[in-house]
């Protein structure tokens, strides 16, 4: 248990300097109790120094309102960036061939539109989930393709959708997402 809270305790100083854990043990060395206290604060120097932030710019006709905003909008960049590489899966890139590589990133950046496109339409419709979310909550809806041949050398293409849970169905409706093929679809093409 020692060990354990010990671990805590390096994952998380800046809380853990702020409690004093005591474990009780029984009779039997096992732990029966473990009391938490909330030690005195203390003020520590490095918190009272507050820092002032300054953004140099060469835009004379600007506010102070209108540049933070500007400024700010790093943010939304860095958000954009960190969305492509990881919720998108920019990146890593595979492709030796230079035109694959711009595919690829075509690619990216088309799924970074509709990823923006998502967002603006949840944020519109009071949706506060990100996008990530959204993602992992749809991600077990599936729709999958099978293609059969019969003894009449007929190919039978099937194309069948699993039915959305109602966290999907919510998620559907605010986009405005309507599935037209139904549950199954299917295709024969005689060969």
């Amino acid at each position: 248990m020692a060990a354990r809270i010990g671990r805590l305790r390096a994952e998380h100083p800046s809380i853990a300097r702020r409690y004093e854990i005591e474990i009780v043990l029984g009779d039997d060395g096992k732990v029966t109790d473990l009391i938490l206290r909330e030690k005195p604060v203390v003020i520590d120097a490095k918190e009272t120094i507050y820092g002032a932030y300054v953004i140099e710019t060469n835009r004379k006709d600007l506010g102070s309102e209108e540049i933070w905003k500007l400024y700010m909008t790093l943010t939304k960049v860095e958000e954009a960036f960190r969305a492509l590489k990881s919720d998108l899966g920019m990146r890593p890139v595979y492709h030796q061939l230079a035109r694959r590589t711009a595919a690829h990133l075509l690619i990216s950046v088309l799924a970074y539109h509709l990823y923006g496109a998502i967002s603006l339409t949840l944020s519109n419709a009071g949706d506060t989930r990100s996008v990530p979310m959204i993602l992992s909550q749809v991600a077990t809806h599936s729709r999958l393709s099978v293609t059969l041949r019969d003894d009449k050398e007929q190919t039978h293409h099937l194309r069948i959708s699993s039915t959305p849970d109602p966290t999907q169905r919510e998620i559907y409706s605010l986009l405005g997402v309507r599935d037209s093929l139904g549950r199954t679809k299917k295709v024969v093409a005689q060969l």
